[in-house]
């Protein structure tokens, strides 16, 4: 225990003494160093145009809906149709109204698409200027913690500098108490 007291002990009187050898005036300390401005940032590089993607071809579903233009050939098959048609009336009926409804379905998939894309295109510019704003904000608190830093270590060598100065005083006054009490003790009678 007590030799790491001395221990203690020794280092900071080594710290003393290397606060004494410097020049203690503030006006002595050297400038900050210059700050490295950070680079701007590059933007993201561009790939070429995307190939436009083709949409599905309706053409042939919307000529093919109509089922009662199919060739019939011979009596046979006039005869099948005619008793078909009510079937066949109902079913060109309902291919026409799932024509139209594939078609609707194809126009609100390329609307859509199109709407996602433009969201997404303003949704990732807004995140990109606010990724550029955090990054200057950064940048400059960067900037101000440096000089706080700088400003704290000339405040801090002030106040040892002070400090000494105190030190050495009080030592020099109590060294002078000293050799006066000195002198008083041997004016006073022994015994």
């Amino acid at each position: 225990m007590a030799d790491e007291r001395e221990a203690v002990a020794a280092r900071l009187r080594r710290i003393r003494e290397q606060v004494r050898e410097r020049s203690l005036d503030p006006a002595s300390l050297p400038e900050p160093r210059p700050l490295p401005r950070a680079p701007a940032l590059e933007p993201v590089p561009q790939e070429g145009p995307q190939p436009a993607l083709v949409p599905p071809d309706a053409t042939e579903v919307n000529a093919a809906w109509q089922t009662s233009k199919s060739p019939a050939a011979g009596l046979w098959a006039r005869l099948v149709r005619r008793a078909l048609k009510p079937f066949v009336e109902a079913q060109e009926a309902w291919n026409a109204k799932q024509v139209q409804l594939d078609n609707r379905v194809l126009e609100y998939l390329h609307a859509r698409f199109d709407a996602t894309h433009g969201h997404y295109d303003r949704v990732l510019g807004l995140h990109g200027k606010r990724m550029q704003e955090i990054d200057e904000r950064h940048l400059i608190l960067q900037e101000e913690l440096v000089q706080h830093v700088h400003d704290l270590v000339k405040r801090i060598d002030l106040v040892l500098a002070e400090g000494e100065r105190g030190r050495l005083a009080l030592e020099a006054t109590l060294k002078d108490l000293r050799r006066r009490l000195a002198v008083l003790e041997e004016k006073l009678p022994r015994g």
